[in-house]
């Protein structure tokens, strides 16, 4: 009987995290743990096991709520590192692409009130001119001036 070869890992800081999908062929198979990959290389687990890949960033920044089935059903990116410039990959109601972050400007939304306006003209602040927010409406969103 043979006994199975444990090995014990030595805690090595790598930076980022491991990717969501495999998208690249890996630097090498069969590695336990980050001390087995080459330069910032990391050992990350897919659906064929263990493999040594680039490490994935998360930039700064939230992604805008979407409405579910609002978007294309399409993953154009799997991770912020996909993504160009500050764009963050996110989720668009149905797949994945590379979006501008949520932006929050200063002030407060006034109370919805009027006629119901039901539909979405915004989904963050960073959508609307100046210093404009994107503030509930009765049933929806628009811009408004902050108070």
């Amino acid at each position: 009987i043979q006994q199975a070869e444990k090995k014990l890992c030595v805690v090595v800081f790598k930076a980022g995290h491991c990717p969501r999908k495999l998208t690249v062929v890996p630097s090498s198979r069969a590695c336990v743990c980050d001390d087995d990959c080459a330069g910032d290389h990391k050992c990350c687990v897919f659906d064929c096991g263990a493999v040594c890949v680039p490490p994935a960033f998360t930039k700064p920044g939230v992604c805008p709520r979407r409405k579910w089935g609002s978007g294309m059903c399409a993953e154009y990116c799997s991770d912020d590192s996909d993504c160009p410039n500050n764009e963050k990959c996110c989720h668009n109601g149905c797949g994945h692409e590379c979006t501008a972050p949520y932006t929050v400007k200063p002030g407060r939304c006034t109370k919805p009130k009027g006629t119901p306006m039901c539909a979405e003209y915004c989904y963050h602040d960073g959508q609307c001119p100046g210093e404009q927010k994107c503030c509930q409406t009765t049933c929806g969103h628009a811009c408004s001036e902050p108070c």
